[in-house]
């Protein structure tokens, strides 16, 4: 926020031109510019120059005469002139303006404002990250615990429950039809390092060759294991096969897979396992959904875009 009001204190600005050369003044590479947030749509730079304008603006120390447009206020150079060593949420706080925008305290008195006590409300640590990058990342962690959960579930069920998870994996991917033509195909004990086949289609066009390792962590699926459901596949005349395991497959194993030539190989390791499953919800509901939104520009013409 230090680097945006600086500049803003020099003239007014467009915010693109802002951006770029605030990236300018960071010294970015042409890699670190054009890095995406985590949601994509707009490069890491500009989202964190947008809401440290957002940030200022709310606290009073920017202004923006009309849309794309910013330039500092009054009080923003008084900011400046105490020559802050950063501008964070912390020092922010000050300004009544900027805790309301926070949610933290309502703006009291006549006037508007409150005194400027920095010791007054709550503290707020600084992010190093923006709202839209903060959030991204806390869905990753939950998505990562998640899936950590759905293994050690996997893990502890039976065989069976396996063998039925399976099944509604790949019924939810669009796969084997129907649920009794899955489940027909499906179980059996194994055959010659098959364990099982599926519809490629609801119409049965084509068939895919499973086969399934339920293994602990740390019990990776060896190459040998792989080249023989190759050699399986090749002695029933298939041409695809997906193989699955709750652990891990090693280099060799999937090296195999790379050259099982005119037979075409998938590997689902325990990680892709339940990738799949938070995807397609098997096993899995929404608990929390948030809709974050944003200004429609087309609905603005001169308005100022909050």
């Amino acid at each position: 926020m230090l680097p945006v009001l600086r500049r803003c204190g020099e003239k007014t600005w467009i915010m693109r031109d802002l951006v770029s050369r605030i990236a300018d003044d960071l010294n970015l590479t042409s890699e670190e510019r054009s890095q995406q947030i985590p949601s994509g749509g707009t490069s890491v730079i500009a989202s964190r120059v947008h809401w440290a304008k957002t940030y200022l603006k709310q606290a009073g120390l920017l202004e923006q005469p009309k849309r794309g447009v910013v330039q500092i206020s009054e009080r923003g150079r008084e900011v400046l002139s105490r020559k802050p060593g950063r501008i964070d949420p912390a020092l922010l706080q000050q300004f009544a303006e900027f805790r309301a925008f926070l949610g933290r305290a309502k703006v009291v008195g006549e006037g508007g404002a409150e005194p400027i006590t920095p010791t007054l409300g709550p503290t707020v640590p600084a992010p190093s990250s923006t709202p839209e990058e903060q959030i991204a990342a806390a869905s990753v962690a939950i998505d990562e615990a998640l899936r950590d959960a759905l293994l050690a579930r996997i893990l502890e069920a039976s065989p069976a429950f396996f063998e039925k998870l399976i099944i509604d994996l790949l019924l939810a991917m669009g796969y084997g039809g129907s649920r009794l033509d899955a489940g027909e195909q499906l179980g059996g004990t194994g055959d010659g390092g098959v364990d099982g086949v599926i519809r490629e289609d609801q119409l049965g066009l084509d068939q895919i060759y499973l086969q399934a390792k339920r293994y602990r962590p740390g019990n990776t699926v060896p190459g040998e294991t792989v080249q023989a459901f190759i050699g399986a596949l090749i002695g029933k005349g298939a041409q695809k096969g997906v193989f699955i395991t709750t652990s891990t497959f090693t280099k060799s194993a999937m090296g195999a897979a790379n050259r099982s030539g005119s037979v075409r190989v998938v590997l689902i390791d325990g990680g892709a396992l339940t990738k799949l499953m938070v995807r397609f919800n098997v096993g899995t509901r929404i608990a929390l959904s948030v809709d974050i939104k944003k200004i429609d520009l087309d609905y603005f013409e001169d308005v100022e875009v909050e």
